[in-house]
């Protein structure tokens, strides 16, 4: 089912850690060509592509800040510019910029947490979409989140705002490029066990509680995020556009 994955050229973004690097080393153990871009853990970033490329994968780097204009602006040529094209693109970089009540949030923290979660992916998948229509067409896969569906905390409700704009965002590149053979989904992850949640104590009464609330009573793996991404970048996703999968443990 996968074998079409060998060979395609896939950028993801924020891919340090998390839910990105799960999906660059399982791209990469299907032969995918990996470009692991990262923001300020260079370290990790390092790793990965040794750890990769050890085990007989392909990847390589891209540094850069997605709340600057020049980095939104840089990246998608500068990974062609090493791979040589671009096959899928996976907009996974997001978080949450200013965790705190709403009643006294700032602007600057509303502008970049959608800069980093909406802007960013907009103009990434645009300029993906410039290269794609003229080369065969493509794969966007955008990572998304259960705020979305919920609104967020009231401490997040910003970020479910940026997420649920991305979800649209989904839509609208689907549509338009559905006639290049561009196929756009998204994936809405629930409560996953990545270094988003460090900052929260795991075995907090607040996080218990979440996680009561969760069918499976249980946080998900990054893996599991990166298994449908997969699924949707191979030819199995062929006939799949427009689509928000929510893998969420019933969430």
């Amino acid at each position: 089912m996968f074998e079409s994955i060998k060979g395609k050229k896939v950028l993801i973004t924020g891919a340090s850690s998390g839910i990105g690097a799960e999906t660059a080393k399982l791209f990469a153990s299907y032969g995918a060509h990996v470009g692991i871009h990262y923001n300020r853990n260079e370290e990790n970033a390092i790793k990965l592509q040794k750890d990769i490329e050890d085990t007989g994968g392909s990847a390589d780097v891209l540094a850069g800040d997605l709340l600057e204009e020049s980095t939104r602006s840089d990246l998608i040529q500068s990974f062609i510019d090493a791979f040589g094209s671009i096959d899928v693109l996976i907009n996974n970089a997001g978080g949450v910029i200013g965790n705190m009540p709403f009643l006294e949030l700032d602007e600057m923290s509303w502008r970049d947490t959608m800069a980093l979660n909406a802007t960013a992916p907009f103009f990434l998948s645009r300029d993906a979409f410039l290269f794609m229509k003229d080369n065969g067409g493509g794969r966007i896969i955008n990572i998304s989140s259960i705020s979305a569906k919920y609104g967020g905390s009231m401490n997040t409700m910003h970020y479910g705002a940026a997420k649920a704009a991305l979800e649209t965002l989904t839509k609208g590149f689907a549509k338009a490029g559905a006639p290049h053979n561009i196929l756009v989904n998204c994936i809405r992850g629930g409560v996953i066990d990545t270094p988003l949640h460090s900052r929260i104590e795991r075995n907090s009464p607040a996080m218990e509680k979440r996680i009561s609330l969760i069918p499976l009573k249980r946080m998900g793996k990054p893996v599991d995020i990166a298994r449908l991404a997969l699924f949707l970048a191979s030819e199995a996703g062929d006939f799949i556009t427009g689509e928000v999968f929510t893998v969420a443990g019933g969430d």
